[in-house]
């Protein structure tokens, strides 16, 4: 009999796992559970296996409620509802996987990482079953795309995952994935690795600049909060050779779009007094954000009004000594762009890289490919579990290129 499967979530990453297991020969039903009934409807509507579910995320009850007899729980909702989605998976005996490390674990996320790692590990062990946490584009591919990279030092001292979102529209959109969660990073202080500890820094500060070989010009990349440095922080000396400075360093339109709005105070959560009303800035300017385009039709209106640019890169860079010599590796990931990931799938170049890279992550529980039990962050995978991954996502048209290059 197959698996089933409960989708928690029908955004734009929630959809797109959904849509590629309903492929899976190994999946007997999607439970498709959201409390926007439209985007439930919409995403049934395109799936031979799929079921309906509205679902309070803030009701645990009833997530358990509608995860009973489900073999794997795949949650794309926002992070608030991580630990909800963590009982109701336990409660059913599932295994889970979530594309970022959930909140609300504990008042610190930090601390939040070493929990679910501590205490959740231990009863999802207990039961047989496996959570990874972090399974989307970045965090998630960019991690075990850093382990291949590590793969070529005898040792490690500093690691940069580099991002460059470089699509822009003719039309004002400045992020392709929520917007809520984007200009949430954006005004956040960042997580950083340095000098064997975890440190926060300032956002958009220490600044690189890179030009890769298929770039028409110079890129700044800046700090920016992202899950990637304080998994592997945490796992340096057993999966990165023993790296000292891990950064998270990102880089495009939406940098350029936020950077003058935090400066101003625009992205502030603290109410204030304008002209006699009360506003918090951040939510004014949300307001007036576009959400990110997830329905087919949205897309190809984008790609028919015209596009300023499709490019962009995910790049790591991992610095250390192979052979008693220093060098530089850099593994550079390839995917389809906007217009091709249109074409080929229906969804944008962050739809895909990212809904299809996690939904990879899926696709290993389904065909039972995970060798371990307990709770792992994506840098956690066991090498053949990384080669797996790889294999696998070069059927997307999603391949790896590593150089190892003097210092």
């Amino acid at each position: 009999m197959g698996k089933k499967i409960l989708v928690l979530g029908t955004g734009a990453q929630g959809s797109t796992v959904a849509q590629r297991m309903d492929e899976e020969a190994g999946v007997s039903e999607i439970v498709c559970a959201d409390r926007d009934d439209k985007a439930v409807d919409a995403l049934v509507r395109i799936l031979t296996k799929g079921r309906g579910a509205r679902v309070d995320a803030s009701d645990v009850a009833g997530i358990k409620e509608i995860a009973r007899g489900s073999d794997l729980i795949v949650n794309a909702l926002p992070l608030q509802f991580g630990a909800n989605a963590l009982e109701a998976a336990l409660a059913a005996g599932a295994n889970y996987q979530d594309f970022a490390a959930p909140e609300a674990i504990s008042d610190n996320w930090i601390s939040g990482i070493k929990l679910l790692l501590a205490e959740y590990g231990p009863r999802f062990e207990a039961r047989g079953k496996l959570a990874v946490v972090g399974t989307g584009s970045a965090p998630g591919l960019i991690c075990a795309a850093t382990r291949v990279a590590v793969r070529e030092l005898d040792s490690c001292d500093t690691i940069y995952n580099i991002v460059w979102e470089g699509v822009e529209a003719k039309r004002f959109q400045p992020y392709w994935w929520s917007p809520v969660t984007a200009l949430n990073d954006m005004s956040d202080d960042a997580f950083a690795f340095e000098n064997g500890k975890i440190t926060r820094t300032p956002p958009f500060s220490l600044p690189i600049y890179r030009q890769y070989g298929y770039m028409d010009k110079p890129v700044c990349f800046v700090e920016h909060a992202h899950d990637e440095p304080v998994y592997m922080g945490l796992n340096a000396e057993k999966y990165f050779k023993g790296a000292k400075n891990i950064y998270f360093k990102y880089g495009g339109a939406g940098i350029q779009f936020a950077e003058p709005l935090y400066r101003a105070g625009m992205l502030s959560r603290e109410p204030e007094d304008f002209k006699g009303m009360t506003i918090v800035p951040f939510d004014f300017v949300l307001a007036h954000v576009p959400p990110a385009p997830k329905y087919k039709e949205e897309i190809r209106a984008i790609i028919d009004e015209g596009l300023v640019s499709d490019s962009g890169c995910m790049v790591v860079e991992a610095y250390g000594k192979r052979k008693g010599q220093n060098v530089r590796v850099e593994t550079h990931v390839f995917a389809p762009g906007f217009i091709e990931s249109f074409n080929r799938a229906g969804l944008t170049a962050e739809m895909y890289l990212t809904g299809q890279g996690g939904a990879l992550f899926t696709e290993m529980f389904v065909n039972d490919k995970y060798e371990q039990t307990g709770l792992i962050t994506s840098d956690m995978l066991t090498e053949s579990e990384i080669d797996y991954y790889f294999a696998r996502a070069a059927e997307l048209d999603i391949t790896l290129k590593t150089s190892v290059l003097a210092v």
